[in-house]
């Protein structure tokens, strides 16, 4: 065909390249210099002169693996090997994979360095070699070896077209560089990596990324983040406690600006990421509109260049008639009856064994007579005469293997003769099969209630226990009949069946797999049926006699229509070679044409590969005798380099050119056309050679600017009688312009007439009326839709360029899987990947749709080989397709879901791919390159003036966010306690006012009390310990003491804290060092104790010698420790006279703690907060002397301190201490202690809530027969720091409901550095309330009410009611003026039990009195000296009443500002994307976020196997993206019990961050995303 306007000349080079590879590819024994000889003579015309370096080329023939000698000598065994690698080669095209393999040279020059995943070696090991050479641990020159024996091949086999010598020597030298950069580089070039990052970042802007202040940095300029905390106690964090390596310098590890040394290997993979992502992206991104309330994702606006059709619309094109032929039988049952009667002994339908040679060969006379005993059977054998099983019209399921033809054909004509519809489906393997569930649904939809099989295939079935066939998952219950002769009953001489001639009555259902999964069945009429055949008969020129050699599935398409159709119409006697067959002689189709003679043969491309692979083995065969070699997969555009391939190797063998016939067709419109045999000596038909980039916009444009990125179509023939026209395949059917592609749709007698069952798809697919561009139909014959992507070219032919199930829409363009499938083959693939099994398919993520690439690695590659080659596949397909590809996974062999004839399940697998069941042991995500629509950045607006917010808030009639508890003024005490100000004193008070009255019982993990401490004698013990201090340590009044005690020892702990504050000493409580951990705790107990400048330790004796271990001096300096004095055996001395201090504001204890930014704090209290402190708790929770409470909480800082050490002393009341720990050996103990003591008011972790649930979550039952109840509760609160933790929280409550647990009981605190107790529910009070706001406008710092349900809503509760004395109010952190009612803001405190100050080693002035002595900017507040808590939230006033009769303002803590990660100009709490992350598989035990150089890294915790390691990438990657609007930098998958959880509860976030950066985690998989 020539195309008109078109300049075929640069055709001429291709084709030389063509026949170039085609000629070497026949000579496979051809040596490597000959090779190259050939080569370069048939290229010399095409290659600029230029004179190579000598010793590349020597290197270059050294190092290509050349072909040994010995093939030469035998050429057949080299050929079988090599066919084992490349079974299904549809796709491959010698042309393609040239312009792959320029494309991918292109590339090469912007060398692109990707940095690799990290893997766990005992994750996927699949060979000992693999085992043998860790990933990671390549030396250099290894490297430089790889990559230039890599570069010489490339420069052979890939540069035809450009100067090669300046390229190979450019990769040389690149390679080179290699040596220096870290060696753990996959490939490609980093510069640079061995100086300080920190130059590198000074240069690094992703692109479309406004950098905010980095709030992830230890050091930072913003006021709102991390310049909270004071910069010196910063180093915890990134230094020592991190256990980083002894004697590197800290402040020049700061300088790096990322805390980690410069030399780890996690920064430099990070660096090579950052580097790549510097790379800009291809398509802009476009403006978008950011409205005030929220973010407009939107789809790119389309490109104004892009090419857009220009002809004038079609007209559909008439078919050639079917000529009027008079002995043609008026329905197919007929033609089988004459033959059957009338040529009984003629040969119909041969069967092969395993071998490949016939077995068996059924004439006419036997189907004809076999038939008949079917029908009569199963119209009258199989129920009473009363009651048929079966009817005329009923559907029966045929249920054969693909290698048994001749039970199929009975049972298929003995259906049709009986008048009833069969319906061929596939042979179930397992009661599980890949879409078998489909099929199920498709046999219930029909109403099949019986299914035909052989004796043989019933006996390989699955069956249960006791024998009988198993209900295949989700099938319908099914009769099975065997149809093997001898079970059939011959019926009476006068029976005959029913023939009518044919009607629009339906005769068969054909199976057919959607893009979904989903199975239809399309009912083809006896009529449709009926003039299929005549059509296939005239277009293909059958007469009587022929054979026919069939290498298709018999059951549908083209193998049943030509095979056991066509056939008995036209008395032809066929062959059919099985799919089992062709595995183990792939030339068994051709011997087969030799040794019969044969005229037709009926084949996929498959096939042709196959036998070109075998050839080597049959010198002899000929295929003159074939007038027609029909290739049925025509359809794929990739057949054409088969033909050719196929021709070219066997025109020898006696292929006549014009004997190939491509054709097209659908199960709707079943033959859509196909060519017709050519005559001997005609020109062969033209070539389409069209642009990809064209034909992602749907329009056909002749290629000519760029050879790499076209595709060549042949055509398939000439329309089948009827009509045929082209429409757009998405929105109306609207016809096609005559250069646009569309769907192909016919109307003739020869197609289906509907969906079984399903009458609204029927509609839209086979009832079509074509309409113009106006939208008003186009005459009134309605077409049927075939599924194929195609145009009718010059001279009616039709031309096929892909089908609607492989069309992937990204971003407004269409892509064809196939496509790409050819070029992700076209990459040298052969050690990676086995060639047909590439999966391609898109998947729906954030607004568009995202291509995802599956293939199945063989289990020799190594790691580096599959990374290589799945950087390439990218750049291939990008440079190509100008299309990203989303995700690219390898999964193990042989794991991928297989249809019945062996190909992908692409709908199973891509099912398996969205839940993380698909096990990939290689992933590449490349969010960054392909996700072109997020929004734009969000820019912060310059601050509004103070003045100008108040007056617009006093304009909108806001009231400014403040509450305040509970006013202390107003509430009397009746008690004696108001007299005393120390809590000294107030001991001393109790222990003579009720010296036996129990303030404290501890308990063990039995239950039991180890030991208590009535008021004498706590008051007693603590004497003793004031004289130690005084004797031993000779300390003065003001000394810090750290107080080092272990679980179980509390009570030793309070003794000494009592024994402190009476000899005047400031005691400093620290979590001790963990035994079995002391590289990680010790270090933290070691700063603190220099910190707080402490001059003695009180310990037990255990622990002292562990400070002085040799352990310990592993990880800390031992040998200045301060005086360390146990306090196991006390002597009976008590101090003459106890200290008081000479004013309230004098220090009473320091509270040190690890904030989870990893930031050590310690704040001072004086003995005046303490004792507001415990005044307002006492009242809030009505605590006395009779009352009792429990507390499971960590006794060393904060307010589980407070309400552990200091509120018995002051209230009275009795605490039951259950240290945590216990909880880990026996988990019944808490809530047994509850119902044991009759508790009303119980305090604990989330730790400790998390340890119940989880524990005992299956258990509530065993908790029912222990008699446990917990209706006494009245209040169970949860001691926290942070945003309240519903979901556990609800968990909680609901689990142990059945239990007695109101669940109006369970509620939190809050609190924070400053100020340890800000809220605590107590017990009067309305109940905590919940909100639910909108999580984008939180982003945007606003808050934004929204319904339960609305998509985007956060549950947020209140963090208990506002203590006594405390006034809060909601401050911009920027401007430091109040805010309105319902917006975020930091909060802000100002109460009687406010912290005075942080202890730090030098007092940094500003910083103090930022934090702790505060002034609003202006407002009603501006007098009153407030302390910054560093955490943001709102206030909002409720309907409920208060105590104090006033409307309730309720406070809800959203999250602590250090901890916000700022991307994109955003602020994101890490909790609600670990919330998302953790959601969405069930092998997440854990996960914590954080932001490194503005990449988001995601830790996962997996609780599953190893090998679902990798599913989790993606899902994390979606999730993310499509809840939050950003792209994951890097996913960590770690195993369970890596991320740092403080005592609290709280992830340590920066601890894991440093750990991460450090190499220290261990990982299983680190993926980093592009």
């Amino acid at each position: 065909v020539r195309i008109p306007g078109v300049d075929m000349a640069p055709l001429g080079k291709v084709r030389i390249m063509h026949n170039l590879f085609l000629f070497l590819a026949i000579l496979g024994d051809i040596t490597q210099k000959g090779y190259e000889k050939k080569r370069s003579k048939l290229l010399s015309p095409y290659i600029p002169q230029t004179q190579a370096d000598p010793a590349v080329q020597k290197e270059h023939r050294n190092q290509t693996p050349a072909p040994s000698a010995a093939q030469t000598s035998a050429p057949s065994k080299y050929h079988r090997t090599r066919s084992g690698g490349a079974r299904d080669e549809r796709y491959r095209s010698d042309i393609h994979t040239e312009a792959v393999q320029a494309a991918l040279a292109k590339h090469k020059e912007q060398k692109m360095a990707l940095p690799m995943p990290t893997k766990r070696r005992s994750t996927f090991v699949q060979s000992p070699a693999d085992a043998c050479t860790p990933p990671d641990t390549s030396s250099a020159s290894e490297d430089e070896g790889s990559l230039r024996r890599q570069a010489a091949l490339s420069a052979a086999l890939q540069q035809s077209l450009q100067n090669a010598e300046s390229w190979i020597n450019r990769s040389i030298q690149g390679s080179s560089t290699s040596s220096s950069a870290s060696s753990t580089l996959s490939h490609g070039e980093v510069k640079g990596t061995s100086g300080s990052l920190a130059d590198v970042f000074a240069n690094t802007r992703i692109e479309n990324f406004s950098a905010p202040p980095d709030v992830t940095t230890t050091t930072s300029s913003s006021s709102s983040s991390s310049s909270i905390r004071p910069a010196n106690i910063d180093l915890p964090a990134s230094g020592i406690v991190k256990g980083m390596h002894k004697g590197s310098n800290r402040s020049s590890l700061m300088d790096t600006a990322d805390g980690v040394p410069v030399n780890s290997r996690v920064s430099t993979k990070i660096q090579q990421l950052l580097n790549t992502l510097k790379r800009p992206k291809r398509p802009p991104l476009k403006e978008f509109f950011v409205d005030d309330s929220e973010e407009i994702v939107e789809v790119p606006q389309p490109d104004p260049n892009q090419p857009k059709p220009e002809g004038r619309q079609m007209t559909p094109v008439k078919g050639e008639p079917l000529g009027v032929i008079c002995n043609w039988p008026p329905a197919l049952e007929s033609a089988l009856q004459r033959w059957g009667t009338t040529q009984a002994k003629c040969p119909c339908l041969t069967a092969l064994d395993v071998t490949g040679k016939p077995v068996y060969t059924l004439t006419y006379g036997k189907l004809w007579s076999r038939s008949l005993k079917l029908a009569y059977t199963l119209l009258n054998k199989l129920g009473t005469k009363n009651e048929p099983v079966l009817k005329s019209g009923d559907r029966v399921a045929l249920v054969y293997p693909n290698n048994d033809p001749v039970m199929f054909m009975v049972a298929f004509y003995g259906c049709l003769l009986a008048e009833v519809i069969p319906v061929p489906i596939e042979v179930p393997l397992t009661r599980k099969d890949a879409g078998g569930q489909q099929i199920g649904f498709l046999l219930g939809s029909c109403g099949v209630a019986l299914a035909l099989t052989s004796e043989v295939c019933l006996k390989g079935l699955p069956k249960t226990q006791n024998g009988e066939i198993v209900q295949f998952k989700g099938w319908p219950r099914l009769k099975w009949v065997v149809t093997d002769s001898k079970y059939l009953s011959k019926p009476p001489k006068d029976w005959q069946p029913h023939i009518s001639p044919a009607g629009t009555e339906p005769a068969y259902i054909e199976y057919k797999t959607s893009k979904e999964g989903s199975v239809m069945g399309v009912t083809v009429s006896r009529l449709a049926m009926l003039s299929h055949c005549q059509a296939l008969s005239q277009a293909c020129n059958y007469s009587e006699g022929e054979t026919v050699v069939n290498v298709l599935d018999f059951k549908k398409d083209a193998g049943l229509w030509h095979g056991m159709f066509a056939n008995v119409m036209n008395k032809m006697h066929t062959i059919s070679v099985p799919y089992s067959v062709m595995k183990t002689c792939p030339l068994s189709w051709v011997q087969r044409v030799h040794a019969h003679k044969a005229k037709v043969a009926l084949v996929k491309c498959r096939d042709l590969h196959w036998a070109m692979m075998a050839h080597r083995d049959q010198r002899d065969v000929s295929l003159s005798s074939l007038r027609m070699l029909i290739v049925t997969d025509g359809a794929n555009p990739w057949s054409v380099s088969s033909c050719d391939a196929f021709l070219s190797l066997f025109q020898s063998h006696g292929l006549k050119p014009e004997a190939i016939c491509p054709c097209a067709t659908s199960a709707e419109a079943m033959t859509v056309a196909i060519r017709r045999p050519g005559v001997p000596g005609a020109p062969l038909p033209g070539r389409a050679i069209l642009s990809m980039n064209g034909l992602s916009y749907g329009v056909i444009r002749v290629n000519t600017e760029d050879k790499n990125s076209a595709l060549t179509v042949q055509d398939v023939g000439h329309v089948m009688p009827g009509m045929m026209c082209i429409v757009r395949p998405d929105g109306p059917p609207q016809l096609c312009k005559t250069d646009e592609i569309g769907e192909i749709c016919v109307s003739s007698r020869t197609g289906g007439m509907m969906y079984f069952g399903l009458a609204g798809v029927t509609k839209s697919t086979f009832e079509v009326i074509p309409v113009n561009s106006t939208g008003s139909p186009v005459g009134d014959v309605p077409f049927i839709r075939s599924g194929l992507l195609g145009f009718v070219g010059p001279g009616s032919l039709v031309f096929v360029v892909g089908k609607m199930d492989g069309l992937l829409m990204v971003s407004g363009r269409r892509h064809n899987a196939d496509d790409i499938v050819a070029t992700g083959l076209a990459v040298e693939s052969i050690k990676t990947v086995y060639r047909g099994r590439i999966a391609v398919f898109s998947v729906s993520v954030f607004y568009d749709e995202r291509i995802v690439v599956v293939a199945e690695q063989r289990p020799d590659a190594s790691e580096e080989d599959s990374f290589q080659w799945m950087s390439r596949v990218l750049q291939a397909i990008d440079s190509i397709h100008q299309v990203g590809v989303y995700c690219l996974a390898l999964v193990p062999a042989n794991t991928l879901p297989k249809t019945p004839l062996g190909g992908i399940h692409i709908s199973q697998t891509k099912q398996l791919f969205l839940e993380g069941s698909l096990h990939p042991c290689n992933i590449l995500m490349c969010p960054h390159t392909c996700v072109t629509n997020l929004p734009k950045p969000r820019q912060k607006q310059p601050g509004v003036g103070p003045a100008s917010v108040m007056v617009g808030n006093l304009v909108a009639g806001k009231r400014i966010a403040q509450a305040a508890g509970r006013d202390l003024g107003q509430i009397e005490e009746n008690d004696l306690v108001r007299k005393h100000q120390f809590l000294a004193e107030i001991l001393q008070w109790r222990a003579q006012a009720t010296p036996d009255h129990v303030l404290f019982m501890l308990l063990n993990a039995k239950g039991t009390t180890v030991c208590t401490a009535s008021c004498l004698q706590l008051h007693k013990r603590a004497e003793r310990i004031a004289s130690v201090l005084g004797d031993k340590g000779h300390l003065n009044a003001g000394d810090n003491v750290v107080l080092l005690y272990p679980p179980g020892q509390e009570l030793t702990l309070i003794n000494a804290f009592y024994g402190c504050l009476y000899a005047g000493c400031i005691p400093v409580t620290v979590r001790p060092p963990h035994a079995q951990n002391l590289t990680a705790t010790l270090p933290t107990v070691r700063m603190i104790v220099d910190v707080s400048k402490a001059v003695c330790i009180l310990t037990t004796q255990t622990l002292m010698r562990l400070l002085r271990s040799r352990e310990a001096a592993a990880a800390v300096d031992v040998k200045t420790w301060p005086t360390i004095i146990d306090t196991d055996d006390l002597p009976r001395k008590r101090l003459p006279q106890l200290y008081k201090p000479p004013t309230p504001e004098m220090l009473a204890y320091l509270d040190f703690s690890v904030s989870t930014t990893g930031m050590l704090t310690g704040v001072k209290m004086s003995h005046s907060a303490v004792n507001a402190l415990c005044r307002a708790i006492k009242l809030q929770c009505e605590l006395y002397s009779s009352r009792q409470i429990a507390i499971c909480l960590d006794p060393y800082c904060g307010l589980g301190f407070a309400l552990w050490c200091l509120c018995s002393v002051y209230s009275g009341h009795q605490s039951i201490l259950i240290p945590p720990m216990e909880l880990e050996n026996n988990l019944f103990l808490w809530l047994s202690t509850v119902n044991q003591y009759k508790i009303r008011d119980t305090f604990c972790s989330y730790s400790v809530m998390e340890l119940c649930t989880k524990g005992l979550g299956n258990q509530v039952e065993v908790l029912k027969t222990r008699g446990i109840n917990l209706s006494c509760i009245r209040t169970c609160v949860v001691v926290a720091e942070e945003r309240p933790r519903i979901a556990l929280q609800l968990s909680f409550s609901k689990l142990f409901k059945d239990i007695g647990l109101s669940p109006r009981a369970v509620s939190t605190t809050f609190g924070s550095r400053v100020n340890v107790a800000i809220c605590l529910q107590g017990t009067s009070g309305p109940d905590p309330t919940t909100v639910y706001v909108d999580l984008k406008s939180l982003r945007h710092d606003r808050v934004r009410l929204v319904e339960r349900g609305a998509p985007q809503s956060l549950l947020l509760s209140e963090s208990g009611k506002i203590l006594p004395g405390v006034k809060v109010v909601i401050v911009n952190p920027e401007t430091k003026g109040p805010v309105g009612d319902s917006h975020l803001g930091e909060i802000w405190v100002n109460s009687p039990h406010t912290a005075s100050g942080y202890y730090t080693i030098y007092d940094s002035e500003t910083l103090q009195a930022d934090h702790f002595n505060t002034r609003l900017s202006f407002g009603d507040a501006a007098q009153t000296l407030w302390a910054r808590t560093g955490y943001l939230g709102f206030v909002r006033r409720t309907e409920l009443t208060a105590a104090t009769g006033e409307r309730h303002d309720a406070l809800y803590v959203v999250g602590a500002l250090d901890e916000t990660l700022e991307l994109r100009g955003l602020r994101y709490h890490p909790i609600d994307i670990e919330t998302s992350v953790s959601r969405i598989h069930r092998s997440i035990a854990e996960c914590a976020v954080f932001t490194w150089t503005n990449l988001l890294v995601v830790v996962v915790e997996l609780c599953g196997s190893e090998q679902e390691a990798l599913d989790l990438v993606p899902l994390v990657t979606n999730v993310v993206l499509e809840e939050h609007y950003l792209i994951v930098g890097v996913v960590v998958v770690v195993d369970p019990g890596v991320i740092p959880i403080n005592s609290r509860g709280e992830k340590q976030r920066m601890h894991l961050r440093d750990s991460f950066l450090a190499d220290q985690l261990d990982p299983i998989y680190v993926a980093y995303n592009m």
